[in-house]
């Protein structure tokens, strides 16, 4: 152990400068890698919050309102209010139907709009009585809207997703976006380490060799250079991790999640999360590259 250990820093010490390279590629490239989990974790979260809120509403007939399935400029009659719940409860995409009359509309536009001059602009009668469609997998919407714009008595059928859909198109892009670029530079590290160790290799050659000849095992062989690389990697994915808590602290929790409280925004435990799967994949991207780059060695 005594030798292992003395080797590693001797290692260490000789090829400082590509220590400092690969630390500082590790750091940086393991720093973008947690703020892509994090990213996507945001937009699930986002996402999740704001689908699960998304309802249909199918609007019917008034009196003098066309489009639609209305007919004569006449109200939707009882028997097609019944037909149009009974049709949308049998669709197998929907959890829960429930109608909302045109007097609860307008009690709840006068309490939305209480102080705005906008308060007065409709009465009761212009305001349309419509169904409040709660879907099982707000994404699966496209059926329900369909089906329910054909029924009779049904004046327009509106949904959320045109608004949501392109936001969460651009999120997706910059997540995916994020973890390509990560990916990039995690791919850049290891080569870098694979480099750093089959140098440092490569200059103990004769060294080698001869513990070969000798009966070294391949363990007692490798060790050092392991745990040259180990550090290196550890080093690298413990300063990434630090950066990711800081940023998470300093950007989200002190500015954007007081300044926009209107979406749920990542957290610790989020962080901790992404800070785990930092440290693991700084240790693979250390062993892995190391291995590959000594095996060579390992043959008398």
């Amino acid at each position: 152990m005594r030798h292992t250990l003395r080797e590693t820093w001797t290692g260490l010490r000789r090829n400082l400068t590509m220590t400092v390279a690969v630390i500082v590629t590790m750091w940086v490239s393991l720093s973008l890698f947690g703020a892509a989990l994090l990213a996507t974790q945001q937009v699930d979260l986002v996402k999740g919050k704001w689908y699960d809120k998304i309802e249909v509403s199918v609007f019917l007939c008034v009196p003098n309102v066309d489009g639609g399935q209305c007919t004569g400029n006449q109200a939707a009659s009882q028997s097609q209010k019944d037909a149009i719940k009974k049709t949308l409860e049998a669709n197998p995409q929907v959890s829960t139907v429930y109608y909302e009359s045109k007097h609860q509309a307008y009690e709840e536009y006068q309490r939305v709009y209480k102080d705005s001059p906008v308060k007065d602009v409709l009465t009761e009668d212009t305001i349309q009585d419509s169904f409040r469609v709660k879907l099982k997998n707000p994404e699966q919407y496209q059926g329900v809207v369909s089906q329910a714009q054909g029924l009779p008595g049904v004046q327009a059928v509106l949904d959320l997703h045109p608004v949501l859909d392109p936001l969460f198109m651009w999120l997706n892009a910059l997540k995916w976006g994020t973890l390509g670029m990560s990916a990039l530079l995690l791919v850049a590290a290891a080569l870098q380490i694979g480099n750093t160790i089959r140098m440092a290799a490569f200059a103990r050659r004769r060294e080698l060799g001869i513990m070969r000849l000798v009966g070294a095992s391949n363990a007692y062989i490798l060790t050092p250079f392991l745990l040259e690389s180990l550090v290196a990697g550890l080093i690298g994915g413990v300063l990434a991790c630090g950066t990711v808590a800081l940023g998470v602290y300093a950007i989200i929790m002190e500015k954007a999640a007081k300044t926009i409280t209107t979406i749920v925004w990542v957290g610790w435990h989020q962080t901790f999360l992404a800070m785990g799967a930092v440290l693991v994949v700084s240790v693979l991207l250390s062993v892995i590259p190391a291995l590959v780059a000594t095996t060579r060695y390992l043959k008398v």
